[in-house]
């Protein structure tokens, strides 16, 4: 009786392990290339549907963005030290603070630079020093 009750017992258990192992659901790895930081940045900057600009003023801000990016990783990859990469990082933002402010007025710029703000926090921890610049 207790060889049956045993048996009986293991069947019960693989039973349901076999049941628990056919529920797992496995979902399968995507190889999608991530996009560079870089690209990242610049997709977050050029966003700018909710400004209301005219074609020049996206013509001028898009061009600014590209250089703005390249200057930013061109620092971030120099082997300058963290001061001077903190200096240089500033002397951008000030720069670009003076064209935007420019381009778009003091109103569409405080509106664009909060948009950005919050967009570009998630890759800060990326962006390391760099996040100086916003």
């Amino acid at each position: 009786m207790n060889k049956i009750k045993l048996i009986l017992g293991f069947a019960f258990l693989l039973a349901i392990s076999t049941q628990l192992n056919a529920q797992i659901v496995k979902t399968p790895k995507m190889d999608l290339p991530e996009m560079d930081l870089s690209s990242q940045v610049l997709g977050i900057l050029n966003t700018t549907e909710s400004l209301g600009l005219t074609a020049d003023q996206k013509d001028k801000l898009t061009k600014e963005n590209s250089s703005f990016v390249d200057q930013l990783m061109n620092i971030s990859k120099s082997g300058k030290s963290d001061e001077d990469k903190k200096t240089a990082f500033l002397g951008l933002k000030n720069n670009r603070t003076k064209f935007l402010t420019s381009l778009l007025g003091n109103d569409l710029f405080k509106k664009y630079s909060g948009q950005i703000l919050k967009s570009i926090n998630p890759l800060k921890s990326k962006l390391g020093l760099a996040a100086l610049a916003f």
